[in-house]
């Protein structure tokens, strides 16, 4: 298979993916869970039915909450979000809740954080992945610092961090998007499930280019592009068969492991789609497209 040949479908698919993301965040941006925002949260399960929102939404109204979100958890449970409240209103919330027609409201988890910490979070948050980013450029270039022809050892670096940049972007644009359709939050579960597909995406990229550099070393007279291809059309099926083994895993606790991991199970499983299909078919043409654009600047010369 020429993946190589066809580089350019996928820059036009890939191109595709990033401006979607991209208009998506800047017209509806990510819908932060109380971990970045501050509030509280209030999980309880119901003894019998599960009462409606409607009904909920009305036993809780003489509390005056604001920006209440109210979201099924399970069979019998329900999920509340909203600003900081004391303890006092805290007991009154689950004592209403066992007047909304469901049974006895039994508490099963509350979680309180200021909004001075969820700020502070963000900016962790930011700093963690431009860490993690910035060392993996260092240590790739290190790696492969005995592949310095025909392209320069860093420059692996910096195409696999495009790679993984790509990944990062989309994953996010996809939960842009299922915020603003599903009200789906964020929160510090999904900066978890970032860096950990980062750090898949980088680790399959890496074994493609590491395929590349033993094939370099074989084949010197070989042209770059056909060695790259080469690689990557044996490293193709070991890359598919180790995500789809961690993709069946993840949809199993998608599934069956519950509401406080669901999304987060599905961040990965988004990441780990979008962080194979960059290791094949963007990773690679990228460091061919480098290549060949320093081979034309020497042409010229």
């Amino acid at each position: 298979m020429n993946i190589i040949r066809w580089r350019i479908i996928w820059y036009i698919f890939s191109g595709a993916l990033v401006v979607l993301s991209i208009v998506s965040l800047v017209f509806w941006g990510l819908r932060f869970g109380i971990d970045f925002t501050g509030g509280s949260l209030l999980e309880v399960k119901f003894a019998d039915n599960r009462p409606t929102v409607e009904k909920i939404q009305e036993v809780l109204q003489p509390l005056e909450l604001d920006g209440v979100s109210i979201q099924p958890s399970g069979d019998k449970g329900v999920l509340l979000r909203f600003k900081h409240v004391d303890e006092i209103t805290h007991q009154t919330m689950v004592r209403q809740l066992s007047d909304a027609g469901g049974g006895e409201a039994d508490e099963l988890r509350f979680e309180s954080i200021g909004p001075t910490i969820g700020k502070e979070l963000q900016r962790r948050s930011l700093w963690a992945l431009i860490v993690a980013m910035t060392f993996i450029v260092i240590y790739i270039a290190w790696a492969f610092r005995k592949v310095s022809r025909p392209v320069a050892s860093w420059k692996y670096g910096l195409t696999a961090v495009l790679a993984l940049a790509h990944d990062a972007l989309i994953t996010i644009g996809a939960f842009s998007l299922l915020g603003h359709f599903l009200g789906v939050e964020v929160d510090s579960l999904f900066v978890s499930a970032l860096l950990t597909v980062v750090g898949f995406s980088v680790h399959d990229t890496i074994v493609v280019y590491d395929r590349t550099r033993e094939n370099l070393f074989r084949h010197t007279l070989a042209d770059f592009a056909e060695t790259v291809n080469k690689s990557v059309n044996e490293t193709i099926v070991r890359s598919i068969n180790t995500s789809l083994t961690t993709i069946l895993v993840l949809l199993s606790l998608y599934l069956f492991g519950g509401e406080t991991i669901r999304y987060f199970s599905l961040a990965l499983i988004i990441g780990i789609i979008i962080g194979t299909y960059s290791s094949i078919f963007l990773a690679s043409p990228l460091l061919v497209e480098w290549y060949k654009l320093g081979a034309g600047k020497k042409v010229k010369k």
